[in-house]
C-alpha cells in the first residue's frame, strides 16, 4: 500500500513568510494539524498545531485581547517552524511511513514527487485508516488469533474449517514477532458466520491448531486461550 493512495490531496501549505494568525486560521479551517511551509513553491520547513501552541503559551496569559492577536499577526511562520523538514517521496509504502514516523518522533510529514513539488501530507491518523481498512474491523465480525506452525498450508487449513461453518474472511495477517521457533501467529478476521454454529467452530479450530483469542466485535464478547 503506497502513501499516494492515503495521503491527504491537494496539499494546504504556507509560505514562510506569513504570519502565526494566518496559519493557525488555515489549520482551522481545513481542519488539519500539519503545514508544510514553503518559499518560492519549495519544502522549506513543516508547521504543527503543537508550535502554535508553543509559540502563544508563554505570553498569551499575561496579554490583553488586542496586545495577543497583535503578537499572532507579528510573528511570522519562518520563526516557529521546524526547519529541515522530513519527507517522504509518493511511492513510500504505508510500512516505511509509520517506521519513519515511530523512529523520528513526528506526527505527520509533507509527501513530495521527484520535482520537488509537494502532493500531499500523511500523518499518523491516516496510518491508523490504513490500519482499519487492512484488518477489516469496520465489518464488526470475529477475530480469531492461532499460533500455527511455519510450514506450508497451516493457514489454508483453518482457513478450510472456517469455510466449511460459512465464515466469509476480509483480512488474514501474520507475524513472527513473540511467535515461537518454528510458528509465526496469525490473525483472521471472519463474518457471515451463523453465530449457533461458533462454538463448534471453535472446537474445530481448537483440534486443529493453538487458538490464542477469539474477539466476536459484534457481540463485544473476547475469550483468551493462550
Amino acid at each position: 500500500m503506497l502513501v499516494k493512495n492515503w495521503m491527504n490531496k491537494p496539499a494546504v501549505a504556507i509560505d514562510k513568510n506569513s504570519s502565526m494568525q494566518e496559519a493557525m486560521n488555515l489549520m482551522k479551517s481545513h481542519r488539519i494539524t500539519l503545514l508544510p511551509v514553503t518559499y518560492k513553491n519549495r519544502l522549506v520547513g513543516v508547521l504543527t498545531d503543537r508550535d502554535l501552541k508553543k509559540a502563544s503559551a508563554s505570553d498569551a496569559t499575561t496579554l490583553e485581547v488586542h496586545e495577543l492577536l497583535y503578537l499572532l499577526s507579528t510573528i511570522k511562520v519562518k520563526d516557529i517552524m521546524s526547519s529541515n523538514p522530513i519527507s517522504v517521496p509518493p511511492d513510500f509504502t504505508i510500512e516505511e511511513t509509520a517506521e519513519l514516523l515511530l523512529t523520528k518522533k513526528i506526527s505527520g510529514v509533507p509527501v513530495v514527487d521527484d520535482g520537488g513539488t509537494i502532493v500531499g501530507v500523511i500523518t499518523h491518523t491516516d496510518l491508523f485508516k490504513v490500519i482499519i481498512s487492512l484488518t477489516g474491523i469496520g465489518k464488526r465480525g470475529i477475530q480469531f488469533a492461532f499460533c500455527l506452525e511455519d510450514r506450508p498450508g497451516s493457514i489454508f487449513e483453518v482457513a478450510q474449517i472456517i469455510r466449511q461453518f460459512g465464515g466469509r474472511m476480509s483480512s488474514i495477517l501474520t507475524s513472527y514477532e513473540k511467535a515461537p521457533e518454528g510458528y509465526r501467529n496469525v490473525y483472521i478476521r471472519m463474518y457471515g458466520i451463523d453465530r449457533l454454529k461458533l462454538e463448534a467452530l471453535k472446537s474445530s479450530l481448537k483440534e486443529k491448531s493453538t487458538l490464542l483469542y477469539m474477539v466476536d466485535h459484534r457481540n463485544n464478547n473476547r475469550e483468551i486461550y493462550q
